[in-house]
């Protein structure tokens, strides 16, 4: 980053200007000390990595099962959406809403965008839907709890260990590698790296004869 850029602090809103920043240092604000900026060098590649293995073990996470119990000489298995399905069809619509959205629809929101984003910021110049697409998943982006359906499952294994032998599915594993995934795909993405390439004014057209 060469130019100096006005910015506004998204905590104190203080206008000032990001300076140039060496490969992995931070930029933060005069008031508050708000990180405003780091340098991450090819983020935008290093981010796109991580959204396509995020988006192949997202789709291994709800195709397989999940887990499986054994009791009684006889064993059953479920998936995300199976147990959705089921909190539905036990009366606790909510529930099973706020589950398949947290857990489903807005993980796969936020990588179906952030591939996009990705892709369309690797042209130059990028164009302006870019932006906007951004400033959506920022806003989708905090609906994405993974981490607390991964929590809530391991307090039930260790409830229901005592009634019935656990069986870890495949999924489980994906849903920790998801986890994980998220976080490093957003903690290595640069928005203003997109910010930069986004072509935000129209060329200007050919006019006719005045």
């Amino acid at each position: 980053m060469n130019s100096m850029e006005l910015v506004a602090c998204p905590d104190c809103d203080l206008v000032q200007q990001l300076p140039s920043l060496d490969p992995g240092d931070s930029a933060r604000c005069n008031r508050c000390g708000k990180v405003l900026w780091s340098n991450r060098p090819n983020s935008l590649n290093r981010t796109l990595a991580m959204a396509l293995a995020a988006a192949v073990v997202f789709l291994v996470a709800n195709l397989v099962p999940l887990l499986g119990l054994s009791a009684a000489g006889r064993e059953a298995s479920t998936t995300i959406v199976g147990g959705v399905q089921v909190m539905w069809k036990e009366g606790r619509p909510l529930v099973a809403i706020a589950v398949l959205f947290t857990a489903v629809v807005a993980p796969a929101m936020d990588i179906i965008f952030m591939l996009t984003l990705l892709l369309a910021a690797m042209r130059s110049p990028a164009p302006r839907w870019a932006g906007t697409l951004l400033r959506y998943a920022s806003v989708i982006r905090p609906w994405r709890m993974v981490e607390v359906m991964l929590l809530g499952i391991l307090v039930a294994l260790i409830k229901i260990a005592e009634l019935a032998r656990v069986i870890p599915g495949t999924a489980l594993w994906a849903v920790g590698a998801l986890m994980i995934l998220l976080a490093a795909m957003t903690s290595g993405f640069d928005p203003q790296e997109v910010w930069r390439r986004v072509q935000w004014v129209q060329p200007n057209s050919h006019r006719g004869n005045t």
